[in-house]
């Protein structure tokens, strides 16, 4: 049977170039003679049958505008599954919650859906697909850029230059204060985005999840030798998932525990909400307290004062960039080339510069920074040169 609605959701946070994708979708099946039905508020709307025809009349020009034009939420259809501990009774919870989710095809009216998100909307795609062989395509959507079977996901780009524009303006606040600012950046389990806009704008110290910290050695003695070294003011970047290292945080921590991790929030796919702990505040405290690091700095001159900039969801808002709207359309067009093809299970992805396909369940994966990456061997060779260069 010749495919003539698509559904499309989105999910999880929302990503400069969001509207980029929806629109590629538009492009092709306008030109397809395939009607598009977008699914309001992700999963949550998929679920309820909350939908809009989408015209690409009335939407000219969508992959200019930042957002989603359908909404989104961060609604688990799974959350039961999750709360299980059985595998076997996970196994067939999740196989009757996809072959119900599955019928919903027929309330909402439509032959295939397309769902754009991260690993956790693209996780229940991934799990419908395999267990109902329902008509699904995936569009990797995060900014933190932490899945397995893209290169680059839209949004990412965007956010990295705000970051970096956000840092490089406070570097002359910081210069004229003589001031520590601590910035935290988005990334609950990989620092893509820390590493790389701290990277760009030249930070003193970059702290991410894949590397624990030990704050003597990672903070306190690089301020120290940086002071030393006729430094007046330093940034240090922060993903908002950086967590020192066990050894540290018993020995160096006095206003945070292991229990005080153990104890945060989880979302609705069982996550630690890690923006609780507030980890660029914790560090503000922490090297408050210091007051052999003040009185290093009061030896070379400079008052100790040290602020906390926490990015958040400023990251996500937004016009994309002119890559991340070309990528958007991309990867639309893509997905969309992928149902008129009746190829179903994938999810799209960029390798080098070409848009492919890989199994939805393998690219749907999380990624992370690797111990052996350049950027990690970059970010040790800055922190080194920092303050060496004035010896």
């Amino acid at each position: 049977m010749a495919i003539k609605k698509v559904g499309i959701l989105t999910g999880g946070g929302d990503a400069p170039g969001l509207n980029s994708v929806l629109y590629g979708i538009l492009l092709k099946a306008f030109d397809s003679g395939i009607e598009c039905i977008g699914i309001k508020k992700g999963w949550k709307g998929f679920m309820e049958n909350i939908k809009e025809p989408l015209n690409i009349a009335e939407l000219d020009d969508l992959h200019t505008i930042g957002g989603t034009l359908i909404y989104t939420s961060r609604y688990n259809p799974y959350k039961a599954v999750h709360k299980l501990s059985d595998q076997k009774e996970k196994e067939e919870l999740a196989k009757k919650i996809a072959t119900e989710m599955a019928s919903k095809f027929k309330d909402l009216d439509i032959d295939a859906l397309i769902a754009i998100g991260g690993d956790d909307t693209l996780g229940v795609a991934a799990a419908m697909f395999k267990y109902s062989n329902a008509k699904i395509i995936g569009v990797p959507k995060t900014i933190d850029n932490d899945l397995l079977g893209t290169h680059y996901t839209f949004g990412f780009w965007s956010a990295v230059q705000l970051a970096s524009n956000v840092m490089d303006n406070l570097t002359t606040t910081a210069r004229s204060h003589q001031r520590v600012f601590i910035v935290e950046v988005m990334g609950r389990d990989a620092g893509f985005l820390t590493m790389y806009s701290g990277i760009s704008t030249g930070a003193d110290i970059i702290l991410i999840p894949e590397t624990p910290f030990d704050l003597e050695s990672d903070v306190i003695d690089v301020l120290k030798n940086r002071v030393r070294s006729g430094y007046k003011y330093h940034l240090i970047a922060c993903s908002e998932g950086a967590y020192p290292s066990k050894e540290s945080l018993l020995r160096d921590f006095k206003t945070i525990t292991k229990k005080t991790i153990d104890n945060l929030p989880k979302d609705e796919y069982g996550n630690p909400l890690l923006l609780s702990l507030k980890i660029s505040k914790i560090l503000v405290q922490e090297l408050n307290l210091r007051d052999d690091l003040k009185e290093e700095f009061k030896k070379n001159g400079v008052d100790f004062e040290c602020r906390s900039v926490v990015l958040g969801h400023t990251m996500r808002a937004g016009t994309p960039n002119a890559f991340d709207r070309i990528l958007g359309l991309r990867f639309g067009l893509a997905a969309m080339k992928q149902v008129i093809k009746e190829d179903f299970g994938k999810m799209v992805s960029l390798q080098g510069n070409k848009v492919l396909t890989m199994p939805l369940e393998e690219g749907a994966r999380k990624k992370y920074i690797t111990k052996d990456s350049d950027k990690i061997e970059l970010r040790d060779l800055l922190v080194k040169v920092r303050y060496k260069s004035k010896q």
